[in-house]
């Protein structure tokens, strides 16, 4: 596996051409640069991190447009998964890290819900994300409902985290110069650890969902 050494200059320019024309002819046309110049280094970030985070798994560049409007065939990001609950994000843009659940099943909700709803648990989520954010990582719910959720004192003190239906640490730098070199990897690995009390959290007190999925 080649070193990480940043995403170059190149691979921004490779997703703003993508931006302004996202065709299939313009796909075929750079591929080998979306695979030299953005996947590889996507993958020698994922290996370094593997030790450390866990196995990541990079998402395919290609959009479902099955029920959308858009139909724009491919993603103009590269975004992979870092073990269980991280998340890297890259595009003509910038970086993006962060950790969490960003959406969750049925079942995993429950549990959330009764552990921010129990003092014990819940007051350590508040810990979790007050300590989050003192590294400069915003914590938030990109779902939430209007009410407390049926069967919860509207008064809670935790209120607000009961009204989210996820919850996700996230950072995100738009393109510098530092992007190129291996000081991405750093920026990422700090995020990361950054994010973890959110993550142990999630891990210990809503987990995978075990629900078997509909066919």
């Amino acid at each position: 596996m080649v070193a990480f050494t940043g995403w170059p200059v190149e691979a921004v320019q490779f997703y703003r051409g993508l931006e302004a024309d996202n065709s299939k002819a313009y796909w075929t046309a750079h591929r080998a640069e979306y695979d030299a110049l953005v996947l590889a280094p996507m993958q020698a970030l994922l290996e370094d991190l593997a030790d450390e985070f866990g196995e990541g798994h990079i998402f395919r560049p290609y959009r479902d447009i099955r029920f959308s409007a858009d139909k724009s065939p491919y993603k103009t990001a590269i975004g992979a998964t870092v073990g269980g609950s991280g998340y890297v994000h890259f595009s003509g843009s910038g970086l993006g890290v962060g950790g969490g659940c960003h959406v969750m099943a049925p079942d995993q909700l429950a549990r959330f819900r009764a552990a921010v709803d129990d003092d014990r648990t819940g007051d350590a989520l508040v810990a979790a994300v007050t300590a989050v954010e003192a590294e400069g990582v915003g914590v938030s719910s990109n779902e939430r409902l209007k009410r407390v959720p049926r069967g919860f004192d509207p008064e809670h003190p935790r209120a607000e985290l009961l009204r989210g239906k996820d919850l996700t640490a996230w950072i995100e730098w738009p393109i510098e110069p530092w992007l190129q070199t291996p000081a991405a990897e750093t920026r990422v690995v700090e995020a990361l650890r950054a994010a973890k009390p959110l993550t142990d959290w999630l891990d210990a007190h809503v987990g995978p969902s075990t629900a078997e999925r509909s066919r």
